[in-house]
């Protein structure tokens, strides 16, 4: 009897060993075989939050692979179950299960782009990334202060916060997710430019660089013009002279600005009538690039205190308040009449 037993135990053991073995055999096929058996690429989402097992039943569904539980035991063996990454993936015919799984695993997913453009304000972006086809759009109609305390930044204030520029991200990406890389991208770039700035600007904080930036901003299209419309800003802050400067009026009107600027309007009490008020805007009023935060950072020498269009693009610049009355004459009153 004990050597029947001990037979019985020395033939399942060889069975246990063969049926190992016959595993890692078809677990070795799986990896570095083709799964692709078509002649198209074929492309393939991973939504966010999605796990292995959901990712390889998806792949069986789509005939891309024959056998889930292979796919999730080869992730494991990797120890690459929780690293893979959502996106949108093109798998091209005779890819392996193994570089089918690296390229999950590397993020190597299908790009789109959106662009941020200079001058835009924060409703313009939100209202562009809510028609974007390709993010994932969770905002609805929060408000700006709940907006930013999803991004991680309760009490913020969004206008100016996000860096324009032109990002690319897979599908599945999020507006949130989107908004906290622009919004880190512009904390980048203002503090390495704040720790480089001109001295003796009359300038307390990097926040106040980036407002007189988004006022440069809307001032000008004209990049040549920027750091010369800086000096002017920064000669009228040291001087404490108001800024007197159009695009501030207009975001203070808001909604009920209607293209056209009156005297009544430069008359109108808001924190951002730099007519009526010294200083700079309680915020930035667009989004800065980063031409123009340079510009506030490194403004030109001048004596020019005052500017004026001059109708195609650029200003005209007047160190004396007789000056610049001449200039608006020229380039204003007379293009009116």
């Amino acid at each position: 009897m004990y050597k029947f037993i001990k037979r019985l135990f020395a033939w399942s053991l060889v069975a246990v060993i063969l049926m190992i073995a016959v595993l890692i055999f078809q677990l070795l096929q799986f990896q570095h075989g083709a799964i692709q058996s078509t002649s198209q690429p074929t492309v393939f989402l991973i939504r966010s939050g999605s796990n292995i097992k959901s990712i390889a039943h998806d792949l069986t569904r789509q005939e891309i692979i024959n056998d889930p539980w292979f796919f999730i035991l080869l992730a494991k063996v990797r120890g690459l179950e929780t690293r893979v990454r959502a996106g949108e993936y093109q798998i091209e015919p005779g890819i392996t299960a193994d570089e089918l799984l690296d390229k999950f695993t590397r993020g190597n997913a299908i790009q789109y782009n959106f662009t941020i453009i200079e001058g835009w304000s924060f409703r313009q972006l939100l209202a562009a990334l809510a028609e974007d086809p390709i993010l994932e759009h969770t905002l609805g109609e929060k408000t700006d202060a709940e907006i930013m305390a999803l991004l991680g930044y309760p009490g913020s204030h969004p206008e100016g916060m996000f860096f324009p520029d032109s990002y690319r991200f897979p599908k599945g990406s999020n507006d949130v997710d989107f908004l906290k890389r622009a919004y880190q991208v512009m904390q980048k770039h203002l503090q390495r430019e704040w720790e480089q700035r001109a001295p003796e600007l009359p300038l307390a904080s990097s926040y106040q660089a980036l407002t007189l930036a988004s006022i440069i901003e809307k001032e000008t299209g004209a990049g040549f013009e920027r750091p010369l419309i800086a000096g002017v800003f920064i000669e009228r802050l040291k001087r404490n002279m108001r800024l007197q400067t159009d695009p501030t009026i207009i975001y203070g009107l808001g909604p009920q600005f209607d293209g056209n600027i009156r005297s009544r309007d430069l008359k109108k009490d808001t924190p951002y009538n730099t007519y009526l008020h010294a200083g700079l805007t309680p915020t930035p009023i667009a989004l800065p690039g980063l031409e123009a935060i340079r510009a506030a950072l490194h403004p030109a020498q001048t004596d020019a205190l005052y500017f004026v269009s001059r109708g195609d693009g650029t200003h005209q610049f007047s160190a004396t308040l007789d000056e610049h009355n001449a200039a608006v004459s020229r380039y204003q009153l007379n293009k009116r009449k």
